[in-house]
């Protein structure tokens, strides 16, 4: 059974979040966990916490099975624009120039793996990368 969290409006561009996203996608949860925690990108954090929140979602929608039997991975990440904060910065001869200050939305699929054919996409996505 899978679960969902959802992260709006991070101050930071989708494009940042999206390189961040990319290097979990597919991957276990206890291995996603690592690479986020040693990541210096400022997305990594973010995705870290919203990655401990799918799996407290996880826990709270399968209470009486055990994490460590259920063998989690990232089934999809998706990392989408948000609003768009416009502000003007002073420009020589009277002139401003447009700041565009982005955000984004990143929504997280948890799930468990149970199928031999799941197990096996998995497994071949951690040998490639």
């Amino acid at each position: 059974m899978e679960a969902i969290a959802r992260l709006n409006d991070v101050p930071t561009s989708t494009r940042k979040m999206r390189l961040v996203a990319d290097l979990v996608r597919g991957k276990r949860v206890g291995h996603a966990l690592s690479i986020l925690r040693y990541t210096p990108n400022h997305g990594a954090i973010k995705l870290e916490k919203l990655l401990l929140s799918a799996v407290a979602n996880w826990q709270a929608k399968n209470p009486d099975e055990k994490l460590e039997d259920a063998d989690l991975y990232i089934k999809t990440i998706m990392v989408d624009g948000g609003r768009m904060l416009k502000r003007l910065r002073p420009a020589p001869q009277g002139r401003a120039h447009r700041i565009r200050k982005r955000s984004n939305h990143v929504t997280l699929i948890v799930d468990s793996v149970s199928d031999g054919v799941t197990a096996d996409v998995v497994e071949s996505t951690e040998n490639v990368n």
